[in-house]
């Protein structure tokens, strides 16, 4: 109960509820199972397993490092988030940085195109007693399977195709921020609370600003239901192993937020 105590955000819900936090301080689940079967009739199921990475990968990389760098300032700057206790904090940065990651590239409208990467034939692995494979780990690391790319890509394009606003990204974050169902929080009621207020915040403004659209909000709760599928390592790997090489992400994550 002691960490309800010390947020002003239980004391007068509508002044300082997460809808006002989150402005003051940021200026699927259908759609996936219609691209994995459009792709089934297009091509075999083997193709979902073909090895990609990224085509320009040190622009796509840097760009990525950029929007992390603005996810975990926007974590930091959410008041009720700083109230939290720090096992807490914890969990969420630990679990919820890659979702907010992808809606921070979604909002700065960064895209990225991977090519494709030919796994080495079985007689070029016994004319080089497979030494050629093994050669640079840090490039294997970054290689990933199509199937593992596509559901980024698919967010990516939904969010574009809905228009979202800045507000409303604000909104998703939120919700997407406080994730009461991670096992081991200690405020879990609490959690759940924020997230609520953040979903009933971006259903007010969507019935407000958009009136003349009243599904927009379950479009954007379809959305947001489509970040349970992102995968952190596959984030990481896709983004940020070929800048960090073997460094862990997570170390690195919690040190570029609790650092100095």
């Amino acid at each position: 109960m002691a960490c309800f105590n010390g947020c002003h955000c239980l004391a007068d819900r509508r002044q300082n509820s997460i809808l006002y936090s989150i402005l003051k301080n940021d200026k699927q689940t259908e759609l996936h199972a219609r691209v994995h079967q459009g792709i089934a009739q297009q091509a075999c199921s083997c193709g979902s397993k073909k090895k990609v990475t990224l085509r320009c990968q040190q622009i796509t990389c840097k760009a990525a490092s950029a929007v992390l760098v603005k996810t975990l300032k926007f974590i930091k700057n959410v008041p009720c988030f700083r109230e939290l206790p720090g096992d807490d904090q914890l969990l969420l940065v630990r679990h919820c940085w890659a979702p907010l990651l992808v809606l921070g590239m979604a909002q700065d409208r960064i895209d990225f195109e991977t090519t494709e990467t030919p796994e080495p034939s079985i007689l070029e692995r016994i004319l080089t007693n497979g030494q050629g494979i093994q050669e640079d780990p840090h490039q294997q690391n970054d290689l990933l399977s199509i199937s593992e790319t596509q559901g980024i890509k698919a967010f990516l394009g939904k969010c574009w195709g809905l228009d979202i606003s800045t507000k409303e990204y604000a909104y998703l974050k939120g919700a997407a921020l406080f994730n009461p169902d991670l096992p081991g929080l200690h405020c879990q009621h609490y959690i759940h609370g924020l997230q609520r207020e953040a979903q009933q915040a971006l259903n007010e403004y969507v019935k407000m600003v958009h009136r003349e659209d009243p599904a927009r909000f379950a479009k954007l709760f379809i959305t947001l239901s489509m970040l349970r599928n992102i995968n952190a390592n596959v984030i990481t790997e896709l983004f940020f192993r070929p800048l960090i090489g073997t460094v862990n992400m997570e170390d690195l994550l919690l040190e570029m937020f609790y650092g100095k």
